[in-house]
């Protein structure tokens, strides 16, 4: 069986590596193109998913428009039998209806929930307890394919969208790894998904990411730690930005206005919630690194 694969960050490596170590014939790699960035601007930076295709001698193609006849028909040159796509981007007909088996993709959520760009984020914002990784077929809707197998792992109290991601990123390998086995023995039964439990899990944005000090402290602490490390939580601390990377909840009576800053300026820093207080922990101001709150207010005056 042929496969191509089709991803561009660190969370699709894993699964790519899967396919490789189990001997499947991947045919070729699709991966975003490389961009500019770095300090200035002037360092090329390649996909994670390109730099370990390269390293295992693999093809690869990287198009700006994936409707472009060209890149169409080099990738029907590779006669692909199958499809994965690994956190690529929205495909077009024309390449996902390209191969006799179709096209698999891989989600990070149970699905019908989360459906969307965002779906780790969302579940520790609204405090889930369990998330999971989710294989389906595609069709033109996003994320609405008839379902092939899903995979569960608990959310602890602690995790962040970073632990959680890195999670999945090895159960989604396991999971692409069975899928295709099922493909490649003609052991599956698709599902289509219940419209009754489908949920949204949209982009976040840097301005959507301050935090309300009104809300309950549980769902504040949620907050943080759902846009934790990318894109974080941010408030304002002595007229800057202040992004929030790791804190603990405190559920104690008080009389502070929430978003009231208690600190002693040598070893802790917390803020009023509507029932409580949030500990921070870990943190970036404007301009700085990302440090310990000791470190940061032992550089500031009270």
């Amino acid at each position: 069986m042929k496969i191509v694969f089709m991803g561009t960050p660190e969370f699709a490596v894993p699964c790519l590596k899967i396919l490789l170590e189990n001997d499947y014939e991947v045919v070729g790699v699709i991966t975003a193109t490389d961009k500019m960035g770095g300090r200035g601007g002037k360092q090329l930076i390649e996909s994670a998913v390109k730099r370990y295709a390269q390293k295992q001698h693999l093809t690869i193609l990287q198009p700006k428009n994936l409707k472009n006849p060209e890149f169409l028909t080099e990738l029907a040159a590779l006669k692909a039998d199958l499809q994965i796509v690994v956190a690529f981007r929205m495909l077009p007909v024309a390449v996902w209806d390209m191969p006799p088996l179709g096209t698999v993709n891989l989600h990070g959520s149970i699905l019908p929930k989360y459906r969307g760009a965002a779906p780790i984020n969302w579940a520790i914002i609204n405090g889930d307890k369990e998330t999971g990784a989710s294989t389906f077929f595609l069709k033109h809707e996003i994320d609405t394919g008839d379902l092939l197998f899903v995979d569960k792992i608990p959310i602890l109290p602690d995790d962040t969208a970073g632990t959680v991601h890195d999670k999945l990123m090895k159960l989604g390998a396991n999971l692409i790894l069975k899928t295709v086995n099922a493909i490649a023995a003609g052991e599956y039964t698709p599902t289509p998904q219940d419209p009754a439990l489908v949920s949204k899990a949209p982009k976040i944005f840097t301005e959507t990411c301050e935090i309300d000090w009104n809300q309950p402290t549980e769902r504040v602490y949620n907050f943080i730690r759902g846009l934790s490390p990318y894109p974080a939580a941010w408030t304002t601390f002595k007229e800057q930005n202040l992004k929030i990377y790791d804190a603990r909840p405190e559920l104690i009576e008080h009389d502070y206005h929430p978003g009231t800053i208690l600190s002693d300026y040598k070893k802790y820093l917390k803020f009023a919630t509507k029932d409580g207080i949030i500990d921070i922990r870990e943190l970036k101001m404007a301009g700085k690194r990302k440090m310990k709150v000791t470190d940061l207010l032992n550089g500031i005056k009270a």
